[in-house]
């Protein structure tokens, strides 16, 4: 893939191998201040294939497992491809569900690598197997990320199910042997993983990965298991210890930054990235059936931006959607705007406000400062789950949170218009 003319005044960007890098100009304003404002095309976004999965991860944040028969076709994937190097998308990262398990899924790749568009795909390695991953050693700019969200199988297969802890070893170990360079391990960081962070980088640099930490959103069933799983507010200040300590060599996309008002006010203390909420700014989320969502961790009907099918396209939706509009305007800071520490936290993650049921110019629940629990503690509203792609019954692969909180038999889970089947067309390798 040869570089390509630039799009941004303020930024030098080119492609090397499998990361994409960026550099602002010395005569520019910060980063920050640019993308808050919002870009004409988003710098990447998450595209989840399928609601389709082989595992029922009691945190998932699309309440996934069973497949959506008005997911895109093939040529409809291939045309938002089209479009996407059209308007000089750097890359997707494609989810799930579980990706691979489409039919079409390989071929999507390489017909979204062939048409310079970059792809960093996320798994939990079910079909990973030996051969598959030469392939994938042998391809340019695609990356891998392997979800593992505890360094011991007991902690993993408590949230994930079990025998995926064995799974996404398998994968890791097959991508190394094959020769395939800096894959990605992927760990939602929880109450029961945070005293596993050194063993997690040793995984990482056992099978020559990068580690990537992100947080635990209370959407989709995370909402079900976010009080029992969310890091204590000691955990939070040793998460913020240890990525001081250790990430420049550690990705977080910007997952951390309600953490950085652990530092001084004047904001040396955070942490690297944009430190910024993306959201409709410089990402977004396209669903199975072309919805575009404000942020990959909001699937949710009020971060609705519209559709790929009945809206014009991609395009159309990123820049005239009146949602995308709004989030791009500046913000006072609410009730967030008197804190010291505001210009380095920005008031937290939108997502984990509006899934707790707290205003979006409020604090975070998970604000370092304190002002998060008080305001868990007054009245609030969570908001119901727009859609549900759950097993209708758990089966025996359901990890233990997920059987301890299933609602129960006069409380049904919501579920939307899916197939049967789960994995439709996938024959296990």
């Amino acid at each position: 893939m040869s570089r390509r003319p630039e799009r941004f005044g303020f930024l030098d960007y080119d492609f090397d191998s499998r990361r994409l890098t960026f550099q602002r100009r010395r005569d520019s304003a910060p980063l920050r201040d640019q993308f808050e404002h919002g870009l004409d095309a988003p710098i990447c976004l998450t595209w989840e294939l399928t609601y389709a999965c082989n595992l029922e991860c009691a945190h998932c944040l699309s309440s996934s497992g069973r497949r959506d028969p008005r997911e895109l076709t093939t040529a409809q994937c291939e045309a938002v491809i089209d479009e996407l190097q059209r308007i000089q998308v750097f890359y997707v990262n494609i989810g799930g569900g579980e990706p691979t398990v489409r039919p079409d899924f390989w071929h999507l790749v390489e017909y979204a690598v062939a048409h310079q568009v970059g792809v960093k795909f996320s798994t939990n390695g079910v079909r990973l197997t030996p051969e598959r991953a030469r392939w994938l050693a042998g391809t340019d700019y695609v990356d891998v990320q392997i979800s593992l969200d505890g360094a011991t199988a007991e902690v993993n297969d408590r949230v994930r199910g079990p025998g995926s802890y064995d799974t996404a070893i398998t994968a890791l170990r097959n991508l190394a042997d094959a020769g395939f360079a800096d894959a990605k391990i992927s760990v939602v960081c929880t109450r029961e993983n945070i005293g596993q962070l050194d063993e997690f980088k040793a995984l990482a640099d056992r099978y020559g990965a990068t580690l990537r930490l992100t947080r635990l959103r209370p959407s989709g069933r995370g909402a079900e298991v976010w009080d029992e799983l969310h890091p204590l507010p000691e955990q939070q200040r040793e998460l913020y210890d240890w990525l001081l300590a250790h990430g420049e060599g550690v990705l977080t996309g910007d997952s951390f930054f309600h953490l950085a008002a652990f530092g001084p006010a004047d904001g040396s203390g955070a942490l690297p990235g944009l430190n910024l909420c993306g959201a409709g700014r410089v990402v977004c989320l396209i669903d199975p059936v072309g919805d575009v969502y404000a942020c990959p961790f909001a699937i949710h009907d009020e971060f609705l931006a519209g559709n790929l099918l009945t809206d014009g396209g991609f395009q159309r939706v990123w820049q005239d959607s009146p949602l995308f509009t709004r989030l791009r305007q500046p913000t006072g800071g609410g009730a967030c705007s008197g804190c010291a520490h505001f210009d380095s936290c920005r008031g937290g993650c939108m997502a984990a406000k509006f899934f707790t049921g707290l205003p979006l110019d409020g604090p975070d629940p998970e604000c370092v400062q304190g002002y998060g629990q008080p305001a868990l503690a007054g009245a609030r509203t969570v908001p119901a789950s727009s859609q549900d792609h759950s097993r209708k019954v758990a089966t025996r692969n359901a990890p233990v949170l997920l059987t301890l909180s299933r609602r129960g038999p006069d409380s049904p889970v919501p579920v939307s218009l899916c197939a049967e089947s789960p994995l439709a067309g996938f024959t296990p390798n």
